[in-house]
């Protein structure tokens, strides 16, 4: 492991640095814990800038750290212009800006602009105020139906499960799409647009290279005085027509926006998290507006050849569209980890969640093919890496973790749990504190514990136990990491024509990634092996594996 900073490598000021960039996520709560208190700190992401310096990263993209109730694992933001005392102070994050810059890596921030948490003080303010007044119009209060206007204004669903309308004491409703601790901003109100920009100025002005940006399709909302029912939004399907979501109207925020990120050399970016269909993508990634957007389709996606193609196709086409550059990722946050999700079933086209059932089961059925899904994980990702565009990759992906499906009901965290019992495990298993060291209180994480269990299985898969340890996972990405330096070219591929069970593409210098998605080992195109995620016994290529070949010249 890499055990000091290299300070020889300037951040150059280069606008275009983030359209072929690794991005690692960091969920600061579960990275390392510094203080000993059992949750993740600036502090501890300080201790170890250089082993993310040895990963090989462009960036690292921070999960919210600002105050917070935690309703919702922090996107419930009391404070944007303030660290969370349990994470640290502003000083530290200037500190840890600091120590990644001189490691030649940049950071990114979780910006939600949707809702706050009802701790913000503007919402206690609003509450104060009453019906009718400034403070309540930065959120969405409405009366009330009936004659005594104790049914709600509409009948809509919370994406947590219950009802998005919560009645305060003056009798008004408060429209929150997510966790009724997540009041909606009123986008229509310049005071709250304004307050935005600030924010972004205020952190941008602290180092920050970019910002991610947390459901940004929601917004702006077209709230007439008769609202839709629940059943009459299901049946909208316009695109630009819903009510709630993917409107065309948030695009004159983020041109807003952009006129901030220009203010600075050079120009702060954004990555949109937009669900939203395929072809409404590109206006979340254009240069007036945001300048990316998550692509999330592989992430959806089984391990299968068919899929791969048509996804990686169809997101390079958008991309040139836009005028941005793609963005792949495998796992994050909300997601059950890929290791995991290739480890069970395909799901041949179902939309139920990824990994409910196996997670409603507490990780018993189906049975998971554990060795199979890492094998698959390593695969896929070393596939990712060969792409053009920007590849985001999560916490712990780079030690193959996989989900963590049997947390005790006592210890789980995420609102969804508690909000849809029996229907919704929530997303707490991929949250889980990674492990440093073989053997400890928490493998490394903190003295103090992990705020959320770790099994035993994960000594075995910690950073001590993988370090320099041929053919793990770890080294596997850093491996991948450096070369991709090396290799990366122009942002175009081109298709090679073969078996329905391989994908085989080259980029423009000559460099070939192939993956066998099927089960019988398969030639490999002539060259010098670059990398690969498996053996290659007779110098074939076998099934579940990727490599990456130089043409031969």
């Amino acid at each position: 492991m890499t055990s000091n900073i290299d300070t020889h490598q300037p951040l150059a000021n280069d606008p275009t640095w983030w359209r072929q960039a690794a991005v690692y996520q960091i969920y600061p709560r579960s990275f390392a814990d510094a203080n000993d208190d059992g949750i993740g700190d600036l502090r501890g992401i300080i201790s170890r800038v250089p082993y993310l310096q040895g990963l090989g990263i462009d960036a690292v993209w921070l999960s919210p750290f600002y105050p917070s109730a935690l309703a919702d694992g922090g996107y419930d933001v009391a404070d944007y212009r303030d660290v969370d005392p349990r994470i640290g102070t502003l000083d530290e994050f200037d500190e840890m800006v600091a120590a990644l810059h001189a490691a030649g890596i940049r950071v990114i921030v979780d910006i939600v602009p949707n809702h706050s948490s009802d701790e913000h003080v503007w919402f206690q303010e609003a509450l104060a105020a009453g019906p009718g007044s400034p403070e309540r119009a930065r959120y969405i209060f409405r009366d009330g139906l009936g004659a005594d206007g104790s049914e709600p204004p509409a009948d809509w669903d919370s994406m947590f499960g219950g009802l998005a309308w919560t009645r305060v004491p003056d009798g008004q409703w408060y429209l929150h799409l997510f966790a009724k601790e997540q009041p909606d901003f009123n986008w229509d109100n310049e005071e709250v647009r304004a307050d935005f920009r600030k924010t972004l100025r205020f952190w941008s002005d602290r180092g920050v290279d970019g910002f991610r940006i947390d459901v940004a399709h929601a917004l702006t909302k077209e709230l007439g005085d008769s609202l839709p029912t629940q059943a009459e939004i299901d049946a909208i399907t316009e695109p630009g027509a819903h009510p709630l979501w993917d409107r065309d109207e948030v695009h004159e925020i983020y041109a807003d926006w952009r006129k901030v990120f220009d203010e600075y050399t050079p120009p702060r970016i954004a990555v949109a998290e937009a669900w939203v269909s395929t072809p409404r993508r590109p206006r979340y990634a254009s240069a007036d507006g945001l300048g990316q957007a998550f692509n999330f389709d592989l992430l959806e996606a089984d391990f299968d050849a068919e899929q791969f193609r048509t996804i990686i196709s169809d997101n390079l086409a958008l991309s040139a569209a836009s005028g941005s550059s793609t963005t792949w990722v495998f796992s994050n946050h909300d997601v059950v980890r890929h290791a995991t999700r290739y480890a069970l079933p395909a799901r041949n086209g179902s939309t139920t969640k990824q990994g409910r059932d196996w997670l409603l089961s507490g990780g018993t059925e189906p049975a998971a093919d554990v060795a199979l899904g890492l094998r698959r994980a390593r695969a896929a990702t070393l596939l990712m890496l060969g792409l053009p565009g920007s590849a985001y990759l999560y916490q712990g992906e780079e030690l193959g973790l996989p989900e963590v499906a049997d947390i005790p009901a006592a210890e789980r965290q995420d609102p969804a749990f508690f909000r849809n019992p029996g229907v919704d495990v929530g997303r707490d298993g991929c949250r889980v504190p990674l492990p440093w060291t073989r053997e400890g209180k928490s493998f490394g994480f903190g003295e103090g514990g992990a705020h959320l269990p770790q099994p035993a299985t994960f000594g075995e898969l910690s950073v001590e136990a993988q370090d320099g340890a041929p053919g793990s996972t770890l080294e596997l990405y850093r491996a991948a990491l450096a070369l991709r330096h090396e290799l990366q070219t122009d942002e175009t591929l081109e298709w090679v024509p073969g078996r329905a069970d391989v994908l085989h593409f080259t980029r423009p210098n000559g460099w070939h990634v192939v993956t066998n998605f099927g089960p019988d080992a398969v030639p490999l195109p002539d060259g010098e092996v670059l990398l690969a995620s498996e053996p290659l016994p007779g110098g074939l290529l076998p099934g579940s594996t990727t490599a990456w070949v130089r043409a031969a010249v």
